[in-house]
């Protein structure tokens, strides 16, 4: 394997700052007015080499479909947003298909996605509007979990504290003002745990 020259390196070291910085990975033009490239030709040409060399991987079909192979950042899907007041239907017009995340924030593992959440039923739980979640997926949830929950009967999403009880399921927000839902568990489906919150900077 060839070693990387000096541009390709600033390149891969732009990527990694930048995607440590915004949480999602930077375009090629962005590239190219950061470092100050002439064309996006002639950075798609080191990327490639990057690319060869086992440092990024490229997904074509999305501008923002760089992907760091090595390092302490990893990427996972950006699966949209989730309500956290009243229960809302699931966006999915985010802008940027991944979320990069290092390994001191949450280990690498299969089945973690992102939602932006809206509204502020889990600002005691420390989950404000704007914040970002990092969520396991899974089905099942212990009372007590922070969970993505879909209503089924009107099939909107909701961000809450889940807990069993006798007959029902009740979702509990974590802000006084608010009331919990009580829903029959049939009518209640778990699309995944939090794992991890990224606090938007206020």
């Amino acid at each position: 394997m060839k070693p990387l020259t000096t541009k390709q390196q600033a390149i891969l070291s732009f990527i990694q700052d930048f995607m440590l910085k915004h949480h999602y990975p930077p375009t090629y033009e962005e590239i190219r007015c950061g470092l100050g490239l002439s064309t996006k030709s002639l950075v798609d040409y080191h990327l490639t080499a990057l690319e060869e060399a086992g440092f990024i991987s490229r997904d074509r079909a999305t501008p923002r479909g760089l992907r760091l192979v090595n390092g302490e950042a990893f990427t996972i899907p950006f699966a949209g947003s989730i309500g956290a007041s009243l229960p809302t239907a699931f966006f999915t017009d985010l802008t940027h298909e991944a979320l990069v995340l290092t390994r001191d924030i949450v280990p690498e593992q299969e089945g973690l996605f992102a939602l932006k959440v809206r509204g502020t039923s889990m600002i005691d739980a420390m989950v404000d509007d704007g914040d970002i979640v990092v969520m396991k997926k899974q089905s099942e949830a212990k009372n007590g979990d922070m969970v993505a929950a879909r209503l089924i009967d009107r099939d909107e999403m909701t961000l809450k504290y889940f807990f069993r009880e006798p007959n029902r399921v009740r979702l509990q927000p974590a802000n006084p003002t608010l009331g919990p839902i009580y829903t029959h568990p049939n009518n209640l489906e778990i699309q995944g745990r939090v794992v991890a919150v990224i606090r938007r900077v206020h």
